[in-house]
């Protein structure tokens, strides 16, 4: 061997050929019985092998490839552009001849030396008598048997025939077989790469009859076997030995119910050639089977390859239910194969006789299934493979059926019919014997009630449902409205109507309430109701379009026969669109739809008949827009395709009222910006129908032609504040938006600047609220706030509505509101708030009434969040507080109420949310304050509930007292009528009811009082003042008797009425007012009668002085007249009753129980009537004690008494 680059000869030889290339000469020698052929797979011009000759090698011939025969010297020359060691290949075969009891040669040989720079296949052919089996042992290192390529390059192939390529079995080394038995022109080859080390012998061949193979084998009764061997296999014959009968064949035997069979191959390896296959029977009723799992004997023809079926039988209307122990299955496609070689099959046949096969591999999720239908399972098992002998599980249940009761209405016509090839189910009507069961379709004609059974448990998933109710339109009108039925409202329904007209005449859809809008064939509705709507020319049915509720189309006109249909999916509640059916008149049209425009901004679309397919040919549609005032539209053709006329022209017409006709092309400007109702008519040609026809979507654009009243909202300087604006009219122009934005409602949050838009508004279409957040955290820190209205932004056009005020509180707080003028005054039934101004105070959410002002309510407190809404004739003008709002620590209460009834008209008190019932759980309470010398009567009107959890209560206390003048629960009589003698506390509570609700409206009538008792002392002290008086006059007469005998006096008419010489005190009357009596004390009238030393003690000094004298009424002359002193009547301290409250928020009773001016221990001096006590000025009222209790004043009642 030697290389090119050391033969100049051969560079020589070779360089016209090859520019660049590597070469190699080598002279090669097979062995005696060995061949060797080299060969390239390159063109010769790239790749070749020359076999070099001649004197001096000066002869070559170059070929793809050159055989060497054996003992036979050559010298060849490779050259090749490519890497030598990849461009050829080197196959060493020879023959072993073998006799039926040695081989030639005994040893199988390699001749490893030659050509080690390539990859070599050593090739052993084997030829051998008949019945003759070549044994060959395996030199060093065992086999074993693989279907990958080898990683050390040594790749062994055994083929048992070279005509079938079934046969063949690779090996690598490092494995356990030693010895290999193969028939008569059975082949061995080992290929190795190149330079790869080969020993020189290999196999060690013997010869031998061919010794069959033999088994016993025990087949259950429920078992089938078939052995089957291919023809094109090596021929091998299988025998049974049956008692003394023996059945032998060649390619095919069955076997059935045997115990303890024979059987004998004539092949050493039968398991090569042969295939087993396996069937078995399990027999199912509705409620079990047998066997219960798919059995099979683990080592019965485990050498083999084999396939095991199992045929189940069930009943109809049984569910088999098949479990896989172990990892489960993985369903494959049919053509994929498994890795392991084990495969599943399981095979349904349908009710219609139809065969589905599913196949699976093992490792999977799929580990139960549920069949329909008689089953087949088969599992293929490679050679020698491992198999369970439960290789499943099965159980039969019945099949769940659906039943309904179907009645169609009249003239209706209800179709069955399957959407899915899986599952088997069928649909039947009727009863047995007599029902009637169809796969596929059935229909029910029948208005009577019919029975429908379904075969499968969940039949919506497989079946659809169309209801077609044919209506005649021949007449002036329609025989019947639109029926939409509600069977099978779980199944996907198709409603349709095919309506019958005469062929001049048309049918007319009106759509009044909702409208329509047309969709394109592939969209779909937001509800899912899809109605479509086809008329059937004579060319055939043409879709005038599909709609969706809820758009500008109120009317549809389409000639010739017609049809309507309604699309609702499975579990859809049906919600139609109420639509009327009419004869329409007579048309040229193939179809008039009648469209209003929406108000505002829109866009409209609209397609032609057929869109996306041709519209038809020498037709015309039309359309009739009625366009809002106030507004422009605009049209806009989207998309089209010109037809190519045969006759004619395609054009397009608009009309305004009383106006011409205009008529344009596809291509021309359509409309824009124009005003008022049109119409618009697409007319067709005779189009050429092998092209595109024409087809056209359009847009119908509208807006607004008005001018817009811009404000620019700043709420950033006022903190809590925000606006609402609303729409009140459903039906006006007009139209508003924010930031650009339009809405049905305008909402300005707290603290942000908005530009409001108004657009052909009036005051009246729109209605402006606003609101306030007033927080207090922390109830010291909070001081007494005026609700007031803000200035709004003047710029606003409508005026404000309401104005809400939201009281936020801290927990544990109280919230009280005050009338800045006067009480509060709740509007109730007979009391109506007939004033400019009101308030609605609502707690977390919940009214608790309407107010207006100067009432009789001081005060009421909360104690949970409060909204306050003021309303007002001019809210936005009224510049005093709507209330004054402070906040203290929580009441116990939920609500308290501070009122003082007038003694004029009676007062009403109503439960918060009155009439209706109060929260559950919730407490008010009212403390009421009467005027002096009255008392109340109750009057009740009361809801009582039904409680769940405790119970409602009413109680009366009087103010100061503890014990209840009145208390009842709701499973209590009531009282019609309860007088309370004087301010009192009322408390009412509800519990969590069950039914009705818990609602009172007390009615309070004051009533004067009379003292009986202060009456009868007052008459036996007149009298007894009446005797005293005359003892006295006697006693003072007599005096002034004896005085008169001593002096004298005279008249004076207008001057004084003492003489100037009358010097009875030290100064002269008209010096001093010794004789002007302020009061008149007792001790100076009395005190002659008071002459005991125990009472004189008691007098104080000033009374015992000269100038002390009695007064004698005056009884002169008629020319002057006493004065009328006419004295105010006393007030009562109302503000001063009570001392501080109890624990229940009830005031204490005060210390008196009744005023002064009442009690038996006062007297007003004032009122006696005589002339002793007869005086000339007011006075204060002056008591006399008629016991010895010490009357000490009462405290004043303080607002945190309260």
């Amino acid at each position: 061997m030697r290389l090119c680059a050391t033969c100049a000869l051969c560079g020589l030889l070779f360089l016209t050929l090859f520019d660049s290339s590597e070469c190699l000469q080598t002279v090669v020698r097979p062995d005696k019985g060995s061949n060797v052929m080299v060969s390239t797979e390159l063109p010769v011009d790239q790749c070749a092998v020359c076999i070099v000759s001649g004197v001096n090698d000066t002869q070559t011939s170059c070929h793809s490839s050159v055989s060497v025969q054996p003992e036979n010297e050559l010298s060849l020359l490779f050259k090749c552009s490519q890497l030598l060691e990849q461009s050829y290949t080197v196959t060493i075969t020879r023959t072993v001849e073998c006799t039926k009891d040695s081989c030639s040669p005994a040893t199988l040989a390699t001749q490893p030396s030659t050509l080690t720079e390539f990859t070599r296949t050593f090739i052993w052919e084997l030829k051998a008598p008949e019945k003759t089996v070549v044994s060959l042992d395996i030199l060093g290192e065992g086999l074993k048997e693989t279907s990958r390529p080898c990683a050390d390059g040594y790749q062994y192939l055994v083929a048992t025939s070279t005509t079938n390529s079934k046969g063949r079995t690779q090996y690598c080394r490092g494995g356990s077989v030693t010895r290999l038995d193969l028939p008569n022109q059975a082949t061995v080859s080992l290929q190795v790469k190149p330079k790869a080390q080969v020993e020189s012998v290999m196999f060690q061949a013997s010869a031998g009859p061919i010794k069959g193979l033999s088994m016993v084998v025990t087949i259950d009764s429920r078992t089938t076997v078939v052995i089957t061997r291919d023809p094109v296999e090596p021929e091998c014959n299988l025998c049974s030995l049956d008692g003394s009968t023996s059945t032998c064949s060649p390619t095919e035997t069955t076997l059935t119910t045997a115990e303890n069979l024979s059987l004998e191959f004539s092949c050493p390896k039968p398991q090569d050639i042969y295939r087993v296959k396996m069937t078995k029977k399990i027999e199912c009723t509705t409620s079990s089977c047998t066997p219960s799992a798919g059995e099979a004997d683990p080592n019965l023809f485990k050498d083999f390859k084999r396939s095991i079926t199992w045929d189940i039988s069930v009943p109809e209307r049984t569910v088999l239910s098949l479990d896989f122990p172990g990892n489960g299955l993985k369903e494959i496609s049919g053509a994929a194969n498994c890795q392991d070689g084990y495969q599943y099959s399981v095979s349904i046949t349908k009710s219609d006789g139809n065969i589905k096969t599913n196949y699976y591999c093992k490792g999977g999720t799929v580990s139960h299934l549920d069949l329909l239908g008689a089953t087949t399972v088969t599992v293929e098992v490679p050679k020698g493979g491992d198999l369970d002998q439960s290789v499943f599980s099965v159980k039969a249940t019945p099949r769940g059926s659906r039943t309904m009761n179907v009645t169609p209405d009249p003239n209706t016509i209800v179709t069955i019919s399957r959407l899915t090839s899986e599952p088997d189910c069928s649909v039947c009507m009727h009863k047995a014997p007599k029902q009637i069961c169809k796969p596929k379709i059935l229909q029910i004609r029948d208005p009577s009630n019919t029975f429908v059974e379904f075969t499968c448990p969940e039949p919506q998933d497989i079946f659809s449902v169309e209801i077609n109710r044919i209506i005649d339109c021949t007449g002036t009108s329609c025989s019947g409205n639109i029926v939409q039925s509600s069977l099978f409202p779980d199944f996907n329904r198709t409603f349709t109507w095919d309506l019958k007209v005469l062929s001049n005449r048309a049918f007319q859809l009106d759509f009044p309430e909702i409208g329509m809008r047309q969709i394109g064939r592939e969209d779909t509705c937001p509800n899912e109701h899809t109605y479509s709507i086809i008329t059937y020319l004579r060319t055939g049915p043409a879709l005038i379009g599909n709609f969706c509720e809820g758009g500008p189309v109120t009317s549809i006109l389409a000639i010739y026969k017609g049809r309507v249909s309604l699309l609702v999916p499975a579990g859809r509640e049906l919600k139609p669109v109420d639509f009327k059916l009419n004869v329409g008149p007579e048309t040229s049209m193939l179809a008039t739809v009648k469209v209003n425009l929406p108000r505002g901004v829109s866009n409209t679309d609209f397609l032609t008949a057929r869109y996306p397919g041709g519209f038809p040919d020498n037709h015309q549609m039309q359309w009739d827009f009625t366009v809002p005032p106030m507004h422009n539209y605009t049209v806009h053709f989207r998309e089209h395709t010109a037809p190519e006329c045969l006759n004619k022209e395609v054009d397009v017409e608009y009309q305004k009222e009383d106006k011409k006709v205009t008529s344009l092309s596809l291509t021309d400007p359509q409309p824009e910006h124009q005003q008022g109702n049109f119409r618009m008519v697409l007319r067709n040609c005779e189009t050429n129908t092998t092209l595109p026809g024409l087809t056209l979507n359009y847009r119908v654009s509208v807006m607004r032609s008005g001018h817009p009243v811009l404000c620019t909202v700043d709420l950033t300087q006022q903190p809590g504040l925000s606006l609402q604006i609303e729409k009140v009219a459903s039906d006006s122009l007009c139209e508003i938006s924010i930031d650009s934005k339009v809405v049905e409602k305008i909402n300005v949050a707290a603290g942000t600047k908005s530009i409001l838009s108004f657009l052909d508004c009036l005051n009246e279409d729109m209605r402006l609220t606003a609101s306030e957040v007033i927080r207090c955290r922390n109830v010291r820190s909070c001081s007494v706030t005026s609700l007031t209205v803000p200035k709004l932004d003047s710029c606003l056009p409508m005026p404000l509505d309401s104005f809400t005020w939201y009281l936020g509180i801290a927990q544990d707080s109280t919230v009280s509101l005050m009338s800045p003028t006067g009480g509060l005054h709740q509007s109730l039934p007979g009391q109506e708030c007939n004033q400019a101004a009101s308030v609605s105070v609502a707690e977390d959410g919940v009214s608790v009434g309407d107010f207006c002002f100067n009432g009789i309510i001081e005060k009421v407190q909360m104690r949970a969040n409060v909204s306050i809404t003021a309303t007002a004739h001019t809210l936005s003008k009224t510049s005093g507080p709507f209330l004054n709002i402070s906040f203290s620590q929580e009441i116990p209460e939920t609500i308290i109420y501070k009122v003082s009834p007038l003694t004029s008209s009676p007062a009403l008190l109503a439960t918060p949310s009155w009439p209706k019932g109060m929260q559950p759980s919730a407490t008010v309470s009212w403390i009421v304050n009467l005027p002096s010398q009255y008392q109340a009567e109750l009057q009740f009107n009361v809801s009582q509930p039904k409680c769940l959890e405790g119970h409602t209560s009413m109680m009366v206390k009087m103010l100061g007292y503890e014990e209840e003048l009145f208390s009842r629960r709701e499973d209590e009589g009531i009282v019609d009528k309860l007088v309370v003698p004087g301010s009192f506390y009322l408390n009412m509570s509800n519990c969590e009811a069950h039914e009705r609700h818990f609602s009172v409206l007390t009615k309070i009538v004051l009533q004067k009082t009379t003292n009986l008792l202060a009456i009868i002392l007052g008459i036996v002290g007149a009298i007894l003042l009446l005797v005293i008086i005359l003892v006295v006059v006697c006693v003072v007469r007599k005096k002034k008797k004896e005085r008169m005998n001593k002096e004298s006096s005279i008249y004076i008419g207008k001057g004084d009425i003492f003489r100037p010489s009358d010097r009875h005190f030290t100064k002269t009357r008209s010096d001093n007012d010794s004789h002007v009596y302020t009061s008149i004390d007792d001790t100076l009238v009395y005190s002659h009668l008071l002459d005991g030393p125990s009472f004189t003690d008691g007098v104080p000094d000033h009374y015992k002085g000269i100038q002390a004298d009695s007064y004698q009424t005056f009884t002169g002359p008629k020319d002057r007249q006493f004065p009328v002193i006419k004295e105010p009547d006393p007030d009562p301290e109302m503000d001063n009753m009570f001392l501080a409250p109890s624990d229940t928020f009830i005031p204490s009773r005060p210390r008196t129980p009744i005023d002064r001016q009442d009690s038996l221990g006062f007297q007003d001096r004032r009122m006696v009537d005589n002339e002793l006590y007869t005086f000339k000025s007011t006075g204060d009222i002056n008591t006399i004690r008629l016991s010895s209790l010490d009357l000490t004043p009462q405290p004043p009642i303080t607002e945190e008494a309260l």
